[in-house]
């Protein structure tokens, strides 16, 4: 854990957030592990962030404010209202954060990795380490809360309805060695079980399909406001209105949800290779 260090508020706003954080909580007399389970996560984030090693993401602002009444609501009002703020996602992708927040139902497509919307924080750390190039884990911790912060969705009040489809290979790439596989898929059949999320999966036998052309998910709305699609690219993502386009990559899923084993199958299959990977471990 990062020792207490001297900052600089007006260095960047994350400085000044964390200096705000350690000072309200040292004025309250609580500890780095109090402030942290109200988010939750552990007391080295806490550290992080209030020496200004980690961006907070809007959970952890809430939280601050919950933690220190006595402030008015500052730190979220910080977090909306700062014109500097980078923030946790990187600026293609937050309109498409944005959308996820919104939508009444979600429909996400993936040939190579768990929807991120499902993925457990070992899974998500892998692949952090894996497509990051400086070695910086604080960098690292910083996506990984960031991504499993966008999961509250599925515990507001009107959760949206999230259907994904996968291919099987996605089960079978082993992503951060067979335990953490082994807890992924344990985690994506137990969230499969929810009433308002479908997983189904495309088994390999079905050879070549449109899906491998590469990942996308679209965000529909209540309120008859435009579809909005997410596709990737090759160096970043891109989100579109365009009506055409959105009604396109639809009628692709609906085709790629043609192709997969019915929910209750696609739920066998992944806990059979759940346990192929335990027997790896054994």
């Amino acid at each position: 854990m990062p020792a207490a260090r001297d900052l600089d508020p007006g260095a960047s706003p994350a400085h000044f957030f964390g200096a705000e954080v350690r000072r309200a909580r040292e004025a309250a007399g609580r500890t780095l592990a109090d402030l942290g389970g109200l988010v939750p996560c552990d007391a080295s984030t806490v550290s992080r962030i209030e020496s200004g090693l980690l961006s907070p993401t809007e959970r952890f602002a809430a939280a601050c404010d919950e933690a220190f009444p006595q402030m008015g609501g500052w730190f979220t009002r910080f977090y909306n209202n700062s014109r500097k703020w980078d923030g946790p996602y990187p600026r293609w992708f937050a309109d498409w954060v944005d959308a996820e927040a919104r939508a009444t139902v979600l429909r996400t497509w993936e040939p190579l990795l768990v929807p991120g919307l499902l993925q457990t924080p070992e899974y998500a750390r892998a692949l952090f380490r894996a497509w990051q190039t400086t070695g910086d884990e604080d960098e690292v911790e910083q996506l990984v809360m960031a991504r499993i912060d966008r999961q509250r969705i599925f515990g507001r009040a009107n959760p949206p309805s999230f259907w994904a489809v996968i291919d099987e290979g996605v089960l079978r790439r082993c992503i951060g060695g067979a335990k953490v596989m082994q807890d992924q898929l344990a985690h994506l059949a137990e969230m499969s079980e929810r009433p308002l999320i479908k997983v189904h999966v495309i088994p390999a036998e079905v050879g070549a399909h449109i899906g491998l052309l590469g990942a996308f998910a679209i965000a529909g709305f209540a309120d008859d406001a435009p579809g909005i699609a997410y596709f990737e690219s090759p160096d970043e993502g891109e989100t579109t209105t365009d009506s055409a386009t959105v009604a396109k990559i639809i009628l692709t899923f609906d085709t790629l949800r043609s192709e997969t084993l019915p929910r209750g199958a696609s739920r066998d299959l992944i806990m059979k290779v759940a346990e192929e990977y335990g027997r790896d471990l054994a």
